[in-house]
């Protein structure tokens, strides 16, 4: 099971997401969020990240082209396109060196197939992304196949059943380890995360 910790801000966040055995951290850079990270301290988080942990930026706004350059600039390993972005908009950010992965939600009625814009990843989340509000995932029929990672309103009380139900490849938490809106719970992190795998 594929977990992504997602909406870290601080070196102490991504420390506790490594030591709890993620193996994906997420940096947001949007600035409406309160989890957002400037691009000036996104090189320093994402330097923290050891070899073997996935470090995403993950973009809900900024032009394709732009978003990659920021994400290579921070020697991350994966852009996370969230949202409507488009075939072209990937063939664009596909011009750069890194991964990518597409994020949507069934409220924009896509196609799920992994892969479609070149993506090594799909996310499904809920219509508010980092909100916390759950969607029934198990109304998805057909499920995605190959890599695709379950996101929206998932905790360490919820994720064991959701996995058990759905069988996603991977999952993804941001607010359901959060002990304020944009503060990691550091606890909730390592709780997460042995509860997706033991699900897993």
């Amino acid at each position: 099971m594929f977990v992504k910790v997602c909406g870290l801000s601080t070196p102490a966040d991504v420390d506790a997401a490594v030591a709890a055995g993620a193996d994906a951290v997420g940096f947001v850079v949007y600035p409406p969020s309160p989890r957002h990270v400037d691009p000036a301290g996104l090189a320093a988080l994402v330097a923290r990240v050891p070899d073997g942990v996935r470090s995403v930026v993950v973009v809900a706004d900024l032009p394709a082209g732009e978003a990659a350059a920021v994400t290579a600039d921070a020697d991350a390993d994966v852009l996370q396109l969230h949202g409507r972005y488009t075939a072209g908009d990937f063939a664009v950010a596909g011009r750069h060196p890194v991964t990518l992965w597409r994020a949507t939600s069934l409220a924009d009625d896509p196609d799920l197939t992994v892969g479609l814009h070149g993506e090594d990843v799909l996310l499904l989340d809920s219509p508010v992304a980092g909100s916390g509000e759950r969607w029934d995932a198990e109304a998805l029929d057909p499920k995605p196949d190959g890599r695709w990672l379950l996101a929206g309103g998932l905790d360490p009380g919820t994720v064991g059943q959701a996995v058990r139900r759905v069988r996603p490849w991977g999952v993804d938490v941001s607010s359901g380890v959060e002990s304020a809106r944009g503060v990691k719970d550091h606890g909730r992190i390592r709780d997460f995360v042995a509860a997706a795998r033991d699900a897993g």
